[in-house]
């Protein structure tokens, strides 16, 4: 075997080792994107018909979504996308009547111990 041959061969090893091995490297490192308000079933517990947009805003914090031409409802998302994983979103919407809390609607509902 000459000296070509056994470059050309250990080359050819070295890439098939190097393309078959990667499976067995630790993975990149993805980290989790966090976008929007994050809502806890807490903050939910603490909303009732009543409250007032200011009284509202510091339980929930400043929503996400406030249409400009419609003052009687505020939109809070959170979407959370785990590394590598598919993107999971929850939303909540809050509507109001003369500045007071109406009621909700979305992805959360009050727990059952605040309901009694």
């Amino acid at each position: 075997m000459n000296y070509s041959t056994k470059l050309n061969t250990a080359l050819l090893t070295i890439v098939l080792l190097a393309a078959t091995g990667c499976s067995y490297l630790p993975s990149v490192y993805k980290i989790d994107i966090q976008q929007g308000n994050v809502v806890t079933q807490d903050m939910i517990d603490q909303l009732r018909p009543g409250l007032t947009k200011r009284q509202v805003q510091y339980v929930m914090g400043t929503p996400l979504i406030e249409d400009t031409f419609n003052q009687s409802r505020w939109d809070y998302v959170y979407s959370l996308q785990p590394g590598g994983e598919l993107r999971q979103q929850e939303s909540i919407s809050l509507f109001f009547k003369d500045d007071l809390l109406t009621h909700f609607e979305g992805d959360f509902i009050p727990s059952k111990a605040t309901t009694n």
